[in-house]
């Protein structure tokens, strides 16, 4: 497999771009297409389609549910561009609206896929616990008015550290789709005063994992649930109210990873 950063006169006429974008989803009806056409896929596809004069569908590595922020999504378009990456990047940063930006553009081979080329994610969840975030935090930040126990909180992120079903830890509805096994390979929590970041990586999270793990921990850090509890639920891959799901602004996608040589 090759890859390049410039075009040449041998370039076919369509070629295939990885692209990563980074967004404020506080206003966004999440990255996924939506009828609203207010998804962050719908604002990118727009500028795209001016740019590259043809409608052009592009495919992300995975999708960001509504006021869930991203650092590192990355998505791939094929269409004709005779100019360049600086120039496309360029082109994109003026004509998005300024809470999304494309950071990087580089022309890739056609094996590579966005979404099924990805081998892991990182997610950063920021909490504050025992006070309310300031004004200027509070929009990325799940505010908790009464501290928390972090130690037991890391007891309980101990537990679910591994290769499980995690099924009761995600918005799965029961009806039979992909694979709900996983493998967690890392579920931090980083102090920093009142501040908690809890730092998620893992070959691929299901529909609203990251947000269900957090909200595990959190019950945790209240004393409502106890790590054999947690133990108990990944057995029984059920999901119950005993877990909740984080609210999202505190959620942000950080890193996707490949495999060399698109791993950049």
């Amino acid at each position: 497999m090759t890859m390049s950063t410039d075009l040449s006169p041998d370039t076919p006429a369509s070629t295939r771009w990885k692209c990563r974008v980074a967004y404020d989803g506080t206003s966004f009806s999440g990255w996924q297409s939506q009828t609203d056409r207010n998804a962050v896929q719908d604002h990118l596809e727009r500028r795209l389609a001016e740019l590259f004069q043809t409608e052009v569908r592009l495919h992300g590595s995975g999708r960001t549910d509504a006021g869930v922020h991203a650092r590192g999504q990355v998505f791939h378009v094929d269409a004709v561009w005779r100019h360049g990456p600086e120039r496309l990047l360029a082109a994109l940063r003026g004509g998005l609206p300024p809470t999304i930006q494309v950071q990087r553009a580089e022309v890739v081979d056609t094996a590579f896929h966005a979404r099924f080329s990805a081998t892991g994610k990182i997610y950063h969840y920021s909490l504050q616990h025992g006070d309310w975030a300031d004004p200027f935090t509070h929009a990325y930040t799940w505010s908790i008015p009464r501290p928390l126990d972090v130690a037991a909180m890391r007891t309980a992120a101990s537990v679910l550290v591994g290769r499980h079903d995690f099924r009761a830890f995600s918005a799965f509805g029961g009806e039979e789709r992909e694979s709900t096994v996983r493998t967690l390979s890392r579920l931090d929590l980083i102090e920093d005063g009142p501040r908690l970041r809890i730092e998620a990586e893992a070959e691929g999270f299901l529909y609203k994992m990251v947000r269900s793990l957090v909200g595990a921990l959190v019950y945790a850090g209240q004393g409502k649930l106890t790590p054999a509890r947690i133990q108990e639920l990944l057995v029984a891959r059920e999901r119950t109210a005993e877990v909740e799901t984080a609210p999202p602004q505190g959620l942000c996608l950080m890193q996707v990873h490949y495999p060399a040589p698109w791993n950049r």
